[in-house]
């Protein structure tokens, strides 16, 4: 903890952003309108979408518990323990990275760092490394499956874009650890360390028999999803129902605002509007509305896919979106609100500015590749 004067000038800043914040809203809906609308948007939020997300974040952990403890997890690590160098410069054993986060999230990697049999596999400037390729496919399991699930709820088949925005997360994630190694490489590059390059081919596995084994590992798989799921309460409730708000105007614009929720000012879109030619060229939105997905992901993708289903509902989405969505949803999961503890956690936090630049521009490749790609096949 650090300590502060009791008067210093960020709480003026503060207080002045707050007051702005408000009387945008208020001067626009009113006051009665404004608060109706706040607490109907998070309480639709939380029963509509918080729930949901939950239940796909269960129903993936109890599937990846499963793919673990019986050891396709593992030889999905040595069919990718080939491509690992070539690609990103890592050993093979960094696919074991990429694996825990797609079935979790962007902390997982922290985890198998913290391994020394894991992490004396790595030279002194790959270990940071880590970083950005844990978080480029974080909560990618959830977001493939929350997509997939959308389209059946709206009746498009939205399972080739899902594909290929997996496929354009793998070309922004190489070029995020590509160009962080640039960095690495300068810093750490001369800090040499005795590195295993044996890779284990045991596994360890719970006690009992295999039906015992399957309830443990299903159950288990479960309560992370549990735990996934209450995580991003908060970013849901508090980020989207903001972003929403700035995202959407008055349900019925002759009738003006009745304090229905997701009624808001809309300033995304007039925003958007200013900015929206390049992000129409890279992603290739048609609607200006859509930047809040991005944007939103920065901080929370869980919050980010809080937003999908009202655009579903508005029609301001085409299948090519779901594919940047998808590779943005996942490259960007979160990692403004990661990042720094994560760099923390694995001791190079002074590298932290230059993870999260390579960061920025693997997440902009993989939505740009998202939407060539698409429509390149279909």
């Amino acid at each position: 903890m650090q300590t502060k004067k009791i008067f210093s000038s960020e709480s003026f800043v503060f207080l002045a952003v707050l007051i702005l914040f408000f009387w945008l809203f208020i001067g626009s809906m009113g006051s009665a309108n404004f608060f109706k609308t706040l607490m109907a948007t998070a309480h639709d939020l939380l029963l509509n979408t918080v729930f949901f997300i939950m239940a796909v974040a269960v129903l993936t952990g109890a599937f990846a518990g499963l793919l673990n403890e019986f050891g396709i997890v593992h030889w999905i690590h040595l069919l990718l323990d080939k491509l690992m160098r070539p690609l990103y410069g890592l050993p093979g054993i960094a696919a074991m990275g990429i694996l825990s986060t797609y079935f979790s999230d962007n902390p997982a990697i922290i985890a198998l760092a913290k391994d020394k049999s894991y992490i004396n596999h790595f030279e002194k400037w790959q270990e940071p490394l880590l970083c950005n390729l844990g978080t480029a496919f974080g909560m990618g399991m959830i977001v493939s499956t929350f997509f997939i699930a959308q389209g059946g709820r709206v009746g498009m088949n939205l399972v080739p874009a899902v594909i290929i925005g997996n496929i354009a997360t793998v070309i922004g994630s190489i070029v995020s650890v590509r160009l962080f190694s640039v960095w690495t490489k300068k810093k750490l590059g001369s800090v040499h360390k005795e590195v295993e390059h044996t890779n284990p081919h045991f596994r360890n596995v719970r006690e009992g028999n295999w039906f015992e084994r399957f309830l443990e590992a299903m159950l288990d798989g479960g309560k992370t999803g549990v735990d996934i799921g209450l995580g991003i309460i908060p970013g849901v409730i508090v980020i989207s129902t903001v972003v929403m708000m700035l995202t959407f105007g008055p349900k019925d614009p002759t009738a003006g605002y009745q304090g229905l929720a997701y009624e808001g000012i809309a300033i995304f879109d007039k925003f958007g509007r200013i900015v929206f030619l390049p992000f129409k060229v890279l992603f290739g939105f048609d609607s200006s509305q859509l930047l809040a997905f991005p944007i939103t992901c920065l901080g929370s993708t869980g919050a980010a896919l809080a937003l999908v289903p009202r655009f579903l509902e508005h029609g301001l989405i085409k299948p090519s979106d779901i594919a940047v969505f998808t590779a943005i949803g996942m490259t960007w999961s979160g990692y403004l609100s990661t990042h720094v503890g994560m760099m923390d956690a694995l001791g190079y936090r002074y590298l932290t500015s230059k993870a999260i630049l390579s960061h920025t521009i693997g997440g902009i490749v993989a939505g740009f590749s998202a939407n060539v790609l698409y429509n390149l096949f279909f």
